[in-house]
């Protein structure tokens, strides 16, 4: 069994092929999100534990930012006397390190990365430790010098003698470019910016006696957790956060992690998507290839095979197609890995390919994945295959799935569906966020397994309909290959599946993603009544500095600053809630419009006042009048009174969880230093748009980090920040297509082989090969379209539930991206021409006569 075994596998391996392309997908997509996320996280854990100093004294972080706030926490310079008389410290160093500084060069361009890393400034305090080394020019030397890094100074064609403007919170100021530094350990992407200590405090922190940490080097024979221990009794250890090496690097590392995690989630979502949709296809292969060996495997049976045996050779063909599949799936893996570093080397993080990492764990999940669904593919099959009689060796082959009843499909595709469906009738009519949600998760997962099971069912109804106008429109030839889509509903229903698939998530997304923008767009015009928005593309804070400017802008009549702050408050049900606030100037309400449930902009922005969101005061027993612990940056802790509760639902959907907002003055009392996120600008009296516009674009010229938005452009960026998930969702549409046509492409070929007597009489009969092309070709095509309507039908449920989600936080509109549904079917189409072409080339060069004498 075992020898035949093997010589059946060589001799279908053209037909496996394809099956073993789905297989390579989906490990490589494993293999190369693991490879990669390991190498980036084994480079950064060296370059964090080679740089950090035996023991990092920093300002206590008690609060994460969701949004940045501009704030920079600080200490006393001071303190490094007072570290470096405590027992066992050999030396003692102010550092200052201040990030989302922006600099320009003498056109006004930004000289930072464009990738979204930041520019940051740093004293120059150079140790065995440091990343970088000065490789041309010197050190920098009173206010008026800077160092800059070889990688940027490259990209951005900076020299020594160049002069730069360096925005920082305290204001601007430029600098001469003295010398050059080059990192010797791994780029991380970021532009450094040196300068000397008393500058880099004076100009960067306004604060000569300040600095953001101080390092500590251990004299020796002192370990780093004993020093950290001493140095915290001396220092006092609740007041400042003291880390080790290993846990500075451990810090750094989680803070990198986020976005390590992004890239590594997106290429494991890529590597579900190629496991789902190669199930379906490989289900289909060996299905018709079982069908086709009908009388081999009944000749097997009669020669003495049972039925466990026929069964075990089956499994033993799918793991053998698993282990060809993952060997070559993690060779691409490796490959993809690389490209992968080559494309972060571009984008300004470089990491070498000699350092890559492959763990135990890469290797084991390439072969489980690919072993286990090519086993989980072929065990229905196998099974099927061991049901073959003996008697089968005695008649013609038989096509599975033709003829038999679908009865069972039926039950439980309809016992599946219901289930599905009354979860998102769940989801639907739920009043809480989270339960919506999950009843939605609950809901997909059911009706896409209903759609796949039952989609059998559907195929004579639906292709009847689809396929109905091909008899008037290519004759006999368009009602041949109507039929031959509908002649096995099995082999039909499990082809379209694997389009189905990404089409259904692409028609989900699309209307999810289109529903927000509306939304976005319909708030826009609710709330916002400015007539320009000064702010930065990624929410990163600018200095006061741009905004007096603005204010002394020729035509600017009102100026209203909003920043953002994060911050806990204890409330009055026990609970602590970590949140990002906004804080505004006090003419909030000639810009913008709120609905209030209770008070008003003046009660909410009153000192010591702040505002909540009704529901989510409601939740948490607050009212007008409620007195709440707050807990700011830096550790400063105060008392606010709820003096406004908004309706969220109609005037605050963009807000962070509360919809907390206070006023300006209420903050700077509590966290003073934060720069502003926005700035709303309304033109005096007599002003046009277009001639402010004009004056503020001039004014901030110098400001590159800043932009100047109206109403339409503001809605621009809200549909640009939606349209990245969207892009992820067409990438992952492109994954599904790209295996979906293998699938449509295997199905025909095989059907070709199958069918190969029939074709050679229809040719003996009269049937040219232009019309044998066209007949596989349309046939192709409604298969293909048939799983995009299906796929687009699941799809727009599921973005109408999803929107019902939205719905509990504020976006309540609805909208059907019609165009992308009629241009998703189009392309369907398209893509059943495409998979034909080889499948038809080959049928129409069969001959004849040999084609009538196959068996």
């Amino acid at each position: 069994m075992l020898k035949a075994t093997l010589r059946s596998f060589l001799a279908h391996k053209g037909r496996l092929l394809l099956s073993a392309l789905a297989v390579l997908l989906s490990v490589a997509f494993v293999a190369g999100s693991l490879i990669f996320s390991d190498t980036v996280s084994r480079t950064f854990d060296r370059l964090f534990a080679s740089t950090a100093a035996d023991v990092t004294v920093s300002p206590r972080e008690n609060l994460d930012e969701a949004l940045p706030s501009g704030f920079t926490p600080t200490l006393p310079a001071s303190l490094v006397d007072r570290a470096a008389k405590v027992d066992g410290v050999a030396d003692a160093r102010l550092d200052v390190e201040v990030d989302g500084i922006t600099v320009a060069n003498e056109d006004n361009e930004s000289v930072g990365p464009t990738t979204g890393a930041p520019t940051i400034g740093i004293n120059w305090n150079p140790t065995e430790r440091s990343p970088v080394e000065l490789t041309s020019g010197h050190a920098p030397e009173g206010p008026g010098q800077v160092m800059i890094d070889a990688d940027t100074a490259d990209s951005k064609d900076v020299a020594i003698g160049d002069t730069l403007t360096v925005i920082a919170a305290p204001g601007s100021f430029e600098v001469e470019v003295v010398g050059i530094v080059t990192f010797t350990t791994t780029n991380p992407g970021a532009a450094l910016i040196f300068f000397d200590t008393p500058t880099a405090q004076t100009k960067l922190l306004g604060d000569a006696d300040a600095g953001t940490s101080i390092s500590l080097e251990a004299a020796e024979g002192v370990s780093d957790p004993q020093l950290k221990e001493r140095v915290a009794a001396a220092l006092g250890a609740d007041r400042y956060d003291f880390r080790t090496a290993d846990e500075q690097a451990e810090d750094d590392l989680d803070q990198l992690g986020g976005f390590l995690d992004v890239i590594k989630y997106v290429m494991l979502g890529f590597a579900g998507i190629a496991v789902l949709v190669g199930v379906f296809l490989i289900v289909n292969t060996f299905s018709m290839l079982i069908a086709q060996r009908t009388r081999e495997l009944g000749l097997l049976r009669a020669l003495g095979a049972d039925r466990r045996q026929v069964r075990r050779s089956v499994l033993t063909e799918a793991l053998l197609l698993g282990l060809v599949g993952a060997t070559l799936g993690l060779a691409t893996g490796i490959g993809l890995a690389v490209g992968l570093i080559e494309l972060m080397g571009l984008l300004g993080m470089n990491i070498r390919s000699a350092d890559m990492v492959i763990g135990w764990a890469t290797p084991v999940s390439a072969y489980v994945v690919g072993l286990g669904v090519t086993f989980v593919a072929a065990y229905l099959p196998a099974r099927r295959a061991a049901t073959v009689s003996p008697m089968a060796a005695l008649s013609d082959a038989e096509i599975s799935g033709i003829g038999k009843p679908l009865r069972t499909r039926a039950v439980v595709g309809t016992v599946v569906g219901a289930l599905g469906a009354a979860a998102l009738i769940g989801c639907v009519t739920s009043s809480d966020t989270a339960t919506s949600a999950s009843l939605l998760g609950l809901g997909v997962v059911l009706t896409l397994i209903a759609t796949v099971i039952a989609g059998p069912l559907l195929v004579r109804p639906v292709i009847r309909v689809l396929g109905g106008a091909f008899p008037a429109l290519f004759g006999s030839i368009g009602r041949m290959s109507q039929r031959n889509a509908l002649r096995n509903p099995r082999r039909t229903g499990a082809t379209a599946a694997a389009l189905m698939v990404g089409l259904a998530l692409v028609g989900g997304m699309s209307v999810a993603s289109a529903s927000m923008t509306k939304s976005f767009d319909e708030q826009i015009d609710k709330q916002l009544g400015a007539d320009f928005i000064v702010q930065n593309t990624n929410f990163v804070p600018f200095p006061r500095e741009i905004t007096e400017k603005i204010r002394d802008t020729e035509g600017v009549g009102l100026v209203v600053r909003a920043q953002f702050v994060p911050l806990a408050v204890r409330l009055p049900d026990g609970e602590r809630v970590e949140t990002t606030a906004a804080a505004y100037d006090p003419r909030l309400d000639e810009v913008a419009n709120i609905t209030y449930a209770e008070g008003d902009t003046a009660a909410a922005l009153a000192d010591g006042a702040m505002a909540m969101d009704l529901d989510f005061a409601r939740d948490h027993g607050v009212k007008v009048g409620s007195t709440l612990p707050v807990e700011f940056q830096g550790g400063r802790t105060g008392e606010l009174t709820v003096g406004a509760l908004t309706d969220q639902e109609s005037a605050n959907s963009f807000a962070a969880q509360g919809g907390m907002y206070f006023g300006l003055d209420t903050l700077e009392r509590y966290a003073p230093g934060g720069q502003d996120a926005v700035v709303y600008v309304n033109a005096a009296s007599g002003v046009s748009d277009d001639d402010l516009r004009a004056n503020l674009e001039e004014t901030l010229d110098p400001y590159p980090q800043v932009q100047v938005r109206d109403l339409a452009d503001y809605k621009q960026l809200v549909r640009d920040q939606i349209a990245v998930l969207l892009y992820l969702v067409y990438a992952l549409l492109g994954l599904a297509i790209v295996i979906a046509v293998l699938g449509v492409v295997n199905t025909l070929a095989l059907s070709v082989v199958e069918r190969t007597r029939e074709i050679g009489l229809l040719r003996a009969i009269g049937l040219s090969r232009v019309q044998l092309r066209r007949m596989i070709r349309l046939e192709s095509v409604v298969i293909a379209v048939f799983g995009a309507v299906l796929g687009l039908a699941l799809g727009l449920v599921w973005g109408v539930c999803t929107q019902q989600v939205l719905a509990l936080q504020g976006m309540t509109a609805l909208a059907i991206p019609w165009g992308t549904i009629v241009a998703v079917v189009i392309g369907s189409a398209v893509v059943g021409i495409v998979a034909a072409l080889l499948p038809a080339l080959r049928a129409s060069r069969m001959n004849v006569l040999e084609a009538i004498a196959h068996e």
